[in-house]
């Protein structure tokens, strides 16, 4: 019986058990079956928990884009790869086919070639959403060089770090690109991080926007010209299945960011898998993920998944808002969009505005909904249910991480019955357990405990670039022999998880385990509420007590906030208890996020405190000036 596509339930139940009895042969059956190799396996999977070591596929050959891309020529060769939406809607979009992917990146692979780069050297990419980005990626896999794709809204500072931790030789940027009303100059964050980076030797520059840029000589060389000249045909590198495919940066707690390093067969088996049960992808679907290459969403979600499906993915170069809240819409509408899959705060904020932007376009094309970056709080979900999906599309809230490499619990469309705020089940071969303070399982239901694996999945990151025992003891040591995934999450009576946040966002009060994200649920009910953040802080008698950063919607703006606060804390009480009420709540024009939209709950953890020493690197958040405006007027 073939797993590939998991068909109903049942179908479900038999591979879970399956994949959990023998992983070795489920894992097996579906690389075997799916996918081109130049030369097959010899053992499935050698690992050691303790030693944080993960072996997949070994003695396997390969080339990821030989199944992206090549195998699907003969079938698929003309159907659209990547349909790239641009920023503008006035702009046409284009239609780029499986032959025409296979040509841009076989000359994008030449000319890198051409520049010196080999095998198993680093090229940083810090492009914006165009379709460059994508070949650029896919050109690095097919000649064995390792991409470190940093999103293009990273300061100069954070940029350069990115660089010299993974030895870049190479960088490839654009003169600069558009984002909704503004063009950011990228071209001059390049130049004024590599100041400080000897080893980049040369940068290769996309014109975009044909703004005024200044080029190094020597060092600096238009595109296009260099794509012009090359060939239109590439044989790919063999690859072993544990060489190096990609670096990608996350955000440490300790604020000196992690290159996450994933290789080629184990993350290729899994992420292929993922999207095609996830997403219930089918032959004629148009997908769309809404985020940016620049984070793991987009690079297991946009290029890597779909491509393995010979799917069409879509690429959308602009933001939500622009040029206004209908766009997201207007696209679905526009493309037939399938699959659409988003993160929470957008969501949010487009719930925000006039339903007429939702309601003025036709979205009956959609079959499935996603979620993705964050646990989505239930108003959130019902909007999107209710509005989007129009209560017929599955809504799959997907529950995974960059160090996971792929999707691990979600709902699967039309097998598992969904829940809101629940992620649901586990995939097949994703054996989760969550565990107490005492390293103990918690076998009870409703209970929060840290949210652990106890078994490898193939598409789980093998390293922290240049710092094993960092990755070791991030992740390895807090539970022996379990992988520890940093967040908290509780089960229900079926067997459903739900996240309840980062285990630093599970408060003790008064001994009591409270997760954040139940009682942000609750204050976002508040119809005056647009969003909010809870932590911890020191607190005399209680041990813990609990601060709320809250932002207002347009109607709360003129109200009274000591009744507001009153409010806040009668609604906590309602839906969670009064150990859960606020001790303090400060109204706040907004909150400090990642640019993927994550909420940096240190800093807000640091002002609580009334400990403003050190906030660390802040320059890659999006809204960094806000950091200010929240210290000066903490409680």
């Amino acid at each position: 019986m073939s797993y590939y596509s998991i068909k109903n339930l049942e179908h479900y139940f038999k591979a879970y058990k399956k994949s959990v009895k023998d992983p070795k042969a489920f894992w097996d059956k579906i690389a075997d079956e799916n996918f081109t190799w130049y030369r097959k396996w010899d053992k499935v999977l050698e690992y050691d928990m303790q030693e944080a070591e993960f072996n997949w596929f070994d003695g396997a050959k390969l080339n990821i884009t030989k199944n992206c891309i090549d195998r699907h020529l003969a079938k698929r060769g003309d159907k659209t790869a990547i349909l790239f939406e641009p920023n503008d809607p006035k702009e046409e979009a284009q239609h780029i086919t499986y032959k025409q992917l296979y040509e841009r990146v076989a000359k994008m692979a030449n000319v890198l070639q051409e520049q010196g780069i080999t095998k198993g050297d680093r090229v940083c990419i810090y492009l914006p959403m165009i379709p460059e980005l994508a070949v650029s990626v896919l050109a690095c896999a097919r000649i064995g060089a390792v991409h470190s794709v940093v999103f293009a809204g990273f300061s100069a500072k954070a940029l350069e770090t990115r660089i010299n931790d993974s030895d870049c030789k190479i960088v490839i940027t654009a003169d600069g690109g558009f984002r909704g009303s503004k063009t950011i100059d990228l071209k001059g964050i390049v130049d004024d991080a590599l100041e400080n980076c000897p080893d980049v030797k040369s940068v290769l520059v996309v014109k975009r926007t044909n703004a005024e840029i200044t080029m190094k000589e020597g060092r600096d060389h238009w595109l296009q010209p260099l794509l012009d000249m090359a060939s239109g045909n590439h044989v790919a590198e063999i690859m072993k299945a544990e060489d190096p495919l990609f670096i990608l940066y996350t955000s440490g707690s300790t604020g000196k960011p992690k290159g996450m390093l994933h290789t080629t067969a184990g993350y290729m088996v899994y992420t292929a898998y993922t999207f095609k049960n996830v997403f219930r992808y089918e032959e004629n679907d148009v997908y769309w993920c809404t985020a940016d290459i620049g984070w793991i969403t987009g690079h297991s979600y946009i290029v890597y998944g779909p491509l393995l499906n010979g799917a069409t993915t879509v690429m959308f170069e602009g933001v939500p808002s622009y040029p206004d809240f209908g766009r997201f819409w207007e696209i679905v509408e526009k493309h037939k969009i399938t699959q659409f899959y988003t993160a929470p705060t957008a969501i949010r904020a487009l719930a925000k505005e006039n339903l007429d932007y939702v309601e003025n376009h036709d979205l009956s094309s959609l079959k499935v909904i996603g979620s993705v970056g964050e646990p989505i709080n239930e108003e959130a979900w019902h909007w999107y249910n209710d509005h989007v999906g129009k209560k017929r599309c599955p809504l799959v809230d997907t529950w995974w991480q960059t160090e996971t490499g792929g999707i691990l619990i979600s709902p699967l469309p039309f097998v598992t019955p969904t829940k809101p705020t629940y992620a649901s089940l586990p995939l097949p071969g994703v054996q989760p357990v969550l565990m107490d303070e005492l390293r103990n399982e918690i076998e009870d239901n409703q209970v929060v405990g840290s949210l652990c694996m106890k078994f490898p999945w193939p598409g789980m990151a093998r390293t922290i670039w240049g710092n094993h025992q960092r990755f070791k003891e991030t992740y390895f040591t807090a539970y022996p022999g379990k992988y520890f995934t940093g967040d908290g999450a509780l089960r229900d009576e079926v067997g459903y998880y739900r996240i309840t946040g980062r285990m630093d966002d599970v408060v003790i009060v008064s001994g009591h385990n409270l997760g954040t994200a139940p009682i942000e649920d609750a204050i976002n009910e508040h119809p005056a509420v647009a969003e909010s953040a809870i932590v911890g802080f020191p607190h005399d008698i209680k041990g813990n007590a609990l601060y709320g950063f809250v932002i207002l919607k347009e109607t709360g703006a003129g109200r009274d906030p000591n009744n507001l606060r009153k409010e806040i804390n009668e609604l906590i009480t309602d839906q969670i208890g009064p150990i859960a009420k606020l001790e303090k709540i400060q109204f706040v024009p907004g909150l400090p996020k990642t640019r993927s939209g994550k909420i940096m709950r240190r800093i807000l953890r640091k002002i609580a405190e009334g400990d403003f020493s050190n906030f660390g690197d802040i320059s890659t958040l999006l809204n960094p000036e806000i950091v200010e405006e929240i210290k000066e007027n903490r409680i």
